[in-house]
């Protein structure tokens, strides 16, 4: 079987992003999803996601990370809004569902997509780290030195912990200060790597800082591995979050076709 598809990337998190309104593409064949994400055999990514038609919505968001399990992405999801505009099934501005619910997008004048996230009210805070989902488990911790980090190994050992094992694990974010933004790192589980950057790991980051300083609202510049990112929020007395914003590119690499065999 021959399958079509594009590639994006957003601040280096890359994905390949299929358009699968007839579904024609098999879901549950989680060696396939293997095998497109594989960056020695396959097309190589960060994810594969699924554009589909939803009633209710201009579409609907199928997330895989490459060992084939699901969560929300937000970079993807950025990514995913740019490719459904390139289609013309969208307009500038969307709404579409994905895992953890409906999601708003606009593509900005400057061509960044900002996309809105869910609220967040379970944030953790704890003396060393805090633990929070925002469409993904994040644990975020403060560091110095971030660059210098051996992030898979600390990254695994927290994503493998008996704290989070029984819960599938979670991402592990690092973040520093430096001016007026921040460094971070993310080991994603299901990639089981560091990756050049993570949406999700970002706003958990975000979220932290507005905890960590008490901010009742702010824009919180972040930079990963892979370019800049923004994310804009209001919080409450009890680190209640809601009208966040992940703001940053989301660019198309190639496209191609990938043969399959059956």
């Amino acid at each position: 079987m021959k399958i079509p598809f594009k590639k994006f990337q957003g601040t280096g998190n890359d994905f390949v992003i299929i358009d699968n309104r007839t579904l024609f593409f098999d879901k549950e064949n989680i060696k396939q999803i293997a095998f497109i994400c594989s960056r020695k055999f396959g097309v190589g990514s960060d994810g594969l996601i699924l554009i589909e038609n939803h009633k209710d919505y201009d579409f609907n968001m199928v997330f895989f990370n490459p060992d084939g399990s699901q969560s929300f992405c937000g970079n993807g999801s950025r990514c995913a809004v740019r490719f459904a505009y390139d289609l013309g099934i969208t307009k500038k501005h969307t709404q579409f569902l994905s895992t953890d619910g409906w999601h708003e997008a606009i593509i900005l004048d400057n061509q960044e997509v900002k996309l809105k996230m869910s609220d967040v009210s379970n944030l953790e805070h704890n003396t060393d780290f805090d633990f929070m989902d925002t469409g993904s488990p994040h644990y975020v911790t403060f560091t110095t030195n971030v660059m210098e980090l051996d992030i898979v190994t600390k990254g695994s050992e927290i994503r493998y912990s008996d704290a989070y094992k029984n819960q599938g694990g979670t991402n592990v974010n690092f973040i520093e200060a430096e001016g007026d933004f921040y460094h971070v790192r993310t080991y994603e589980r299901g990639v089981e790597n560091e990756t050049l950057s993570c949406g999700t790991g970002v706003t958990a980051c975000a979220l932290s800082v507005g905890v960590k300083n008490n901010l009742e609202e702010s824009k919180i510049k972040i930079q990963t591995k892979g370019g800049r990112l923004m994310v804009d929020f209001k919080k409450d007395e009890e680190n209640n979050f809601t009208d966040i914003w992940l703001f940053g590119p989301a660019t198309f690499v190639f496209d191609g076709v990938i043969s399959i065999e059956n």
